[in-house]
């Protein structure tokens, strides 16, 4: 036979009894819990799951808003990530004010709950203030849209191509393969090599007997096939310019030619370039510049053949091999 039916044939939940007066009292409670407590607790997962629907919806109106305007998979891939992480945020927020609101529904003294938990906040947050640094400084960069993943950036010494983004840390991987992670909080100055254009600036030296003009218009004439050809035209922003001579070195004569490219893209132009440079050099019969090269010029050996001969000099004396004279240079004694 059950248990509780046999203590109801003994008398033990008889009016006056422990048992009976206990069972009084849980009535009572079930009674108060259904009428007072359960429509609070009720409202309050209500509230937390439309808000819960709401933050839903809003980060994936913002994955799709990216999506529609055709931006680049970079571009979408930051945006999931913020949305990401704006949900997963949001969600741990709701969660605990509704899991408080539950307790102090249900009775639950969270004074001291509270107390512990902000102790130990603050010593969670003294001990993990870099990372708490690194995700701000992360959240920033992806706000901002200082770089993206593929972009060819200098952050904190550190120059190469973004592998990868995280809120704590950035991967970038330099020009002999070498992988660098750097948090987040390490990077203050960003250099974005990927944005808008580059700048190629590139230094032809000729020998000093060549006529000047006759080198501006031969380079002239290479940056223009180069920047009209079918495997650049694309790469180009504006024609290029050649500033004319910048500098005279020794026997070497210096000519800037600046080449404006898309961003990175300036690298297959400029090698390109300084090849037919160096063929047209040859071509034309033109010397580069050597800063070193010395030329000795003298007035009518070209005429004549001869070398004008040279005075001969005395060599002065070895002021170290004179002898010293005796008695005081001062007084003539």
């Amino acid at each position: 036979m059950h248990p509780f039916y046999l203590a109801s044939k003994m008398g033990l939940f008889a009016d006056g009894r422990f048992l009976g007066r206990v069972l009084d009292e849980w009535v009572v409670d079930a009674q108060e819990f259904i009428r007072i407590k359960l429509p609070h607790l009720l409202v309050i997962a209500a509230i937390a799951f439309l808000l819960n629907r709401i933050l839903r919806a809003t980060t994936h109106h913002m994955t799709r808003v990216a999506v529609q305007h055709a931006a680049g998979p970079v571009h979408i891939a930051q945006v999931r990530t913020l949305s990401g992480v704006i949900r997963t945020t949001g969600l741990a927020i709701i969660g605990l004010i509704a899991g408080l609101q539950f307790l102090d529904v249900l009775g639950v003294n969270l004074a001291p709950l509270l107390a512990s938990a902000g102790v130990a906040g603050i010593a969670i947050g003294l001990a993990a203030q870099n990372i708490v640094k690194d995700m701000l400084n992360g959240v920033l960069i992806l706000i901002e849209d200082q770089f993206n993943v593929g972009d060819t950036v200098r952050v904190a010494g550190v120059a190469g191509v973004v592998e990868a983004m995280t809120l704590r840390k950035t991967t970038v991987r330099d020009a002999d393969g070498t992988l660098y992670v750097i948090p987040n909080s390490q990077i203050g100055t960003v250099a974005n090599l990927s944005v808008g254009y580059s700048i190629a600036t590139i230094n032809v030296s000729v020998d000093f007997s060549a006529n000047p003009d006759v080198v501006l218009a031969l380079l002239k004439n290479i940056a223009l096939e180069i920047r009209n050809s079918a495997e650049f035209r694309q790469l180009f922003v504006a024609d290029p310019q050649i500033l004319g001579v910048d500098a005279i070195k020794g026997s070497e004569l210096v000519f800037p030619v600046l080449f404006k490219t898309l961003a990175t893209k300036q690298y297959g132009p400029v090698r390109e370039f300084r090849r037919r440079v160096r063929l047209a050099l040859e071509e034309n019969h033109l010397l580069p510049g050597d800063p070193n090269r010395v030329f000795s010029l003298h007035t009518g050996e070209a005429a004549t053949g001869h070398t004008k001969p040279v005075a001969e000099t005395t060599p002065e004396p070895d002021p170290t091999l004179l002898k010293q004279q005796d008695g005081n240079p001062f007084s003539g004694a």
